[in-house]
């Protein structure tokens, strides 16, 4: 099994809940042919480099998976035949490249769980100067 990495941008028009269907479906076409989804990260609403259909913004969303060859046509496909789809990118993750997607999950991970310690300290020291 190969690791993959797809990157897609819904047009902005979406609601919140369009989004997070269309992201669903893709991955539903994914694991029905047999990929395992490793990371899926949002990324939200970005601005665009340049204007893609008249859209200057689009919602971002990454997935990682593990998976055979062949289903990078088949989520291409699933990725040219939804209208909601602005631009994709899918690629072939090399040991480097795959050891630093790991590092990167891992980093992040690591700085979400640290996020709250620093909100209740800064909390404490507004208590301590109120004191």
């Amino acid at each position: 099994m190969n690791h993959y990495e797809t990157v897609f941008i819904l047009t902005p028009v979406l609601s919140d809940a369009q989004m997070k269907e269309a992201v669903e479906k893709f991955k539903g076409v994914l694991t029905s042919n047999g990929a395992e989804i490793v990371n899926e990260e949002n990324w939200g609403l970005r601005k665009l480099a340049y204007p893609i259909q008249k859209k200057t913004t689009g919602f971002y969303t990454l997935i990682e998976f593990d998976g055979e060859p062949t289903i990078v046509n088949q989520i291409e496909t699933a990725f040219r035949r939804d209208e909601k789809v602005l631009r994709f990118l899918t690629f072939h993750l090399d040991k480097f490249a795959a050891e630093y997607a790991v590092k990167r999950r891992n980093k992040k991970a690591a700085a979400k769980e640290e996020a709250p310690a620093e909100e209740v300290k800064q909390e404490e020291v507004v208590e301590e100067t109120n004191a």
